[in-house]
């Protein structure tokens, strides 16, 4: 074998590695550009859900806006229509707070949202449901219905406990006063003022308890009930006490 021939044969080899080596890097290109392509079609699906995900939740929210914001102005306008209130100074609905003023508050609870969000709020509708119910309490109370029959009996008994209370506090106040003490005749004062005011004293606590426990209103008859029982317990103390000096 030649030289020459020695010289083509190395050429030719080193002709072939270089061609190996261009399909390897090749094969390699390809199959680079196939793993870019499918992570970016990837990455463009999930981009295109997160954004149909944002715009339901912004129209979501959109819808609660305006929800509250109708119930809020009915509120308000019941409000005002409400009798015994100055309309001038109600005034108008009062804006909402800018969301420049508080950016984060738009933010906080939206989709996939990653950061530690704040202590749990009331929603605006429990607000707003709130608010119509002290509206509903205190400006327009509803009608009461009457004490049901069971509780008439322990209205005597409920008046005669208050009115007794009522009296041995004045004894104590009538007979502290007069130990010569300073002040003596305001404790006394006082002491006999609610010897007066004891026969009626269960009458609000009866009609507290009425309206807190049992959603009822008290009528004439459960007051004269209620005042029969103080009479009586406030009479009994009165004999008891001018007995006793």
């Amino acid at each position: 074998m030649t030289t020459r021939d020695r010289d083509y044969q190395l050429m030719m080899s080193a002709l072939a590695d270089v061609a190996r080596r261009r399909d390897a890097a090749l094969a390699d290109a390809e199959q680079a550009y196939q793993t870019s392509a499918a992570q970016a079609a990837g990455e463009l699906a999930r981009a295109e859900g997160d954004a149909i995900s944002a715009d339901r939740w912004a129209g979501a929210a959109a819808a609660q806006v305006l929800d509250v914001d109708r119930e809020a102005a009915r509120l308000w306008e019941q409000l005002r229509r409400a009798p015994g209130l100055r309309v001038w100074a109600l005034g108008e609905v009062p804006e909402p707070v800018s969301v420049e003023a508080l950016p984060r508050t738009a933010l906080e609870s939206g989709p996939d949202s990653g950061s530690t969000l704040p202590a749990p709020r009331q929603s605006a509708r429990t607000l707003l449901a709130r608010a119509a119910e002290r509206i509903d309490v205190t400006v327009r109370p509803p009608l009461r219905r009457s004490l049901p029959r069971w509780s008439l009996p322990l209205l005597p008994l409920l008046g005669a406990l208050v009115a007794g209370m009522c009296g041995l506090v004045a004894a104590g106040l009538v007979t502290f006063g007069g130990t010569g003490i300073p002040g003596g005749a305001v404790l006394r004062g006082v002491g006999w003022l609610a010897f007066v005011v004891a026969p009626s004293a269960g009458v609000p606590v009866a009609a507290a308890l009425a309206h807190r426990k049992l959603r009822a209103r008290l009528d004439i008859g459960g007051i004269g009930l209620t005042l029969i029982g103080g009479m009586l317990a406030a009479t009994v103390l009165s004999v008891t006490f001018a007995s006793s000096r």
